[in-house]
């Protein structure tokens, strides 16, 4: 099937590359890898912290949230966008 698509120009030269290493197409490498993405398993569930008195923790992300940013957040208008 023929398609036309929009890669990302690192996107691109990666898939250039690929496909010069295997000898093979640039179509056929984008198939290979779309093949190898659709197979291969999931990522981890990430395990949970719980606290103390069992209430779970947030991940660990190296960020500190401070009263300051709380706040800010309380004053703002909730926006979803921002939070996804």
């Amino acid at each position: 099937m023929r398609t036309t698509v929009n890669l990302a120009p690192e996107t691109h030269e990666f898939v250039s590359y690929y496909a010069s290493a295997r000898g093979i197409s640039f179509s056929k490498a984008i198939d290979e890898l779309i093949r190898k993405a659709e197979n291969s398993p999931p990522p981890p569930a990430p395990e949970l912290e719980y606290s103390e008195i069992g209430l779970p923790l947030l991940p660990r992300s190296g960020r500190v949230i401070t009263c300051e940013m709380v706040k800010k957040l309380e004053e703002d208008e909730f926006d979803p966008a921002k939070f996804a």
